[in-house]
């Protein structure tokens, strides 16, 4: 038994697919890689700016100058997201401004600034890493595995 639909019934649902094409935001997908493109850019200039001028200017080995350079990152990326900028890059930006360091840095400092209203422990500290959680503790499974893995590879003469 199928039910036909009464011509008020249709130019309802066509008025609705309608609206729902004039509110759904449209997004052109070369200008967002552009602009992804352009914010990460900027941020591992910045990068690079930091670790040649730890290197040369404050006379750091390479290592030490890679330590500055992540340190400063997060910094920064930390005070822009405290200051309420670091949403708007990453508006700009999408997935140039959440990859690098400074996106991981945004994740973990962004729950911490909303959630504070709730109190010290209630809030910051059980909520600061509702994002970055998962990806700590994937990255520390993953990385389990791996070693795992080399591990019974090198015992077995694999490597």
């Amino acid at each position: 038994m199928s039910q036909s639909k009464n011509p008020e019934q249709m130019d309802l649902e066509k008025d609705y697919e309608e609206y729902v094409k004039k509110i759904t935001p449209t997004h052109n997908l070369y200008l967002q890689m552009l602009k992804a493109f352009i914010t990460g850019g900027i941020i591992c200039t910045a990068g690079q700016f930091l670790l040649n001028f730890a290197a040369s200017q404050l006379g750091m080995d390479k290592e030490s100058a890679g330590s500055f350079c992540s340190l400063v990152l997060v910094f920064a990326s930390v005070l822009l997201t405290g200051f309420n900028i670091y949403p708007s890059i990453v508006k700009f930006g999408g997935a140039g401004a959440l990859v690098p360091i400074t996106g991981f840095a945004n994740s973990v400092a962004a729950p911490a600034v909303e959630f504070k209203k709730e109190g010290q422990v209630f809030g910051v500290g059980c909520k600061i890493f509702t994002i970055a959680g998962p990806v700590i503790l994937y990255g520390i499974f993953t990385s389990w595995l791996l070693g795992l893995g080399y591990w019974i590879g090198k015992t077995a003469g694999l490597f």
